[in-house]
């Protein structure tokens, strides 16, 4: 199975959860986009949930992990149901981010750390279903 066959969400064996961080930029709304030099790629962060946490908790852990920021939660976006690297179902959840405290320093898991516009982050990231979430997080503060 590719990456793209439909993958249900409903008890998918790998959970994970993420944030899409906005903040005001001076062309309007600005996301952050992050490389992960492990994967070459630039995505939104994101991880897997730990024992016992739920999707919020895991999503602002691993964003301040991530990104060295915390966040308030702002609305969820759609979940994004995929086959991961090694071919398990994958579901993560998304919410809208707004960074409250903390700055972005390079470590191993994530290098790069980007603030760029809705159209800029829908080039850069690596994945479709991390760029469709842009195109609808703009779409809702349209």
């Amino acid at each position: 199975m590719s990456r793209t066959d439909p993958v249900p969400t409903e008890d998918p064996q790998v959970r994970a959860a993420g944030g899409m961080l906005l903040r005001p930029g001076p062309n309007g709304v600005e996301v952050a986009v992050i490389h992960r030099p492990k994967y070459e790629d630039w995505s939104l962060p994101k991880g897997k949930l730990d024992d016992g946490e739920d999707f919020e908790q895991a999503a602002l852990r691993e964003v301040e992990e991530e990104t060295g920021m915390r966040c308030e939660l702002g609305p969820e976006l759609s979940p994004v149901a995929y086959r991961d690297r090694k071919g398990r179902s994958k579901l993560v959840r998304y919410w809208l981010m707004r960074p409250t405290e903390g700055e972005f320093h390079p470590g191993p898991e994530v290098d790069e750390l980007r603030w760029v516009d809705a159209e800029g982050a829908a080039a850069l990231l690596s994945y479709e279903h991390d760029a469709e979430l842009v195109r609808e997080a703009m779409r809702r503060s349209e």
